[in-house]
């Protein structure tokens, strides 16, 4: 290309350029990004150039909350902060989600806050992750039950919460790990026949065809009053695995959990916070 019309190339694509770093400056954390009658909350990761593509998080909140608990949350944001990666936390309508049958319109919602995203920043599109707590680990569940492939999911990373696990899902993440508490009574935890404890992510050893085989890692903690025990599916379809932690406790988010699974996604040392 002549100096001339890079030039003009450049020009013309100012005004695009421009646009979308008006549009980051308009939402930040505490002030929601405006799409249609519905939004959602962003959060930078520390250090970020401006113009380099960014690993993405979405994550769903739990019931009666909103998209500005994730981006200010400890075991939340400041793991992605911490490791490049936006941090994306959708607003569900009268502050839950629609999420116990297939393709109701928070998946759709879900699907257009990506779309949205994407034409705000640069993303790595190889490395999306979906995650939620509770009611907002179900929406995570349910987004890549009828999603995933669509959207080109990485990894689901559910905390305590799972849609029904005979459900048949029309499509899957590549990968898929969950976390739940024993005790946990708000969302008990989804013991199978005979008490199987690794019953919660049966649905997804099915779906991304993992042998019977399991590997059982043993216990891991990033902190020191909380352990957990990991099992895994590592021989999948794929060469994908499916991952199961359990820990002791009941209805909460595990300390460095998410940091944890997104040092492993993205090939880093493990590391906390």
């Amino acid at each position: 290309m002549t100096r001339p019309l890079a030039i003009a190339a450049l020009l013309s694509a100012l005004p695009a350029l421009t646009t979308a770093q008006t549009q980051r400056e308009t939402c930040h954390i505490g002030v929601p990004c405006a799409l249609g009658d519905r939004s959602y909350h962003v959060r930078e990761p520390d250090g970020w150039d401006g113009t380099s593509p960014m690993p993405l998080l979405i994550h769903f909140h739990g019931w009666q909350r909103t998209g500005a608990l994730p981006v200010q949350h400890q075991r939340i944001s400041d793991a992605t902060q911490r490791r490049g990666v936006l941090l994306i936390a959708p607003n569900g309508l009268r502050k839950t989600w629609n999420m116990w049958s297939a393709e109701t319109e928070d998946v759709q919602f879900a699907a257009d806050v990506l779309k949205d995203v994407a034409a705000r920043y640069p993303i790595d599109a190889d490395n999306i992750f979906l995650s939620g707590y509770s009611y907002g680990s179900i929406m995570a569940w349910r987004v890549a039950c009828d999603r995933g492939t669509d959207l080109n999911i990485r990894a689901l990373l559910g905390i305590s919460g799972t849609i029904n696990l005979s459900e048949d899902c029309a499509q899957a993440p590549r990968e898929a790990r969950h976390v739940h508490g024993l005790k946990d009574n708000v969302l008990d935890y989804p013991y199978g026949p005979d008490g199987d404890t690794t019953y919660p992510v049966s649905l997804w050893r099915d779906r991304l065809d993992c042998s019977d085989t399991q590997t059982d890692l043993g216990d891991w903690s990033q902190v020191d009053f909380l352990t957990l025990t990991r099992t895994e599916w590592q021989d999948c379809a794929g060469g994908v695995k499916v991952t199961l932690d359990t820990h002791p406790g009941g209805h909460f988010i595990p300390h460095g959990w998410i940091a944890r699974q997104l040092d492993e996604l993205l090939g880093r040392a493990p590391a906390y916070p």
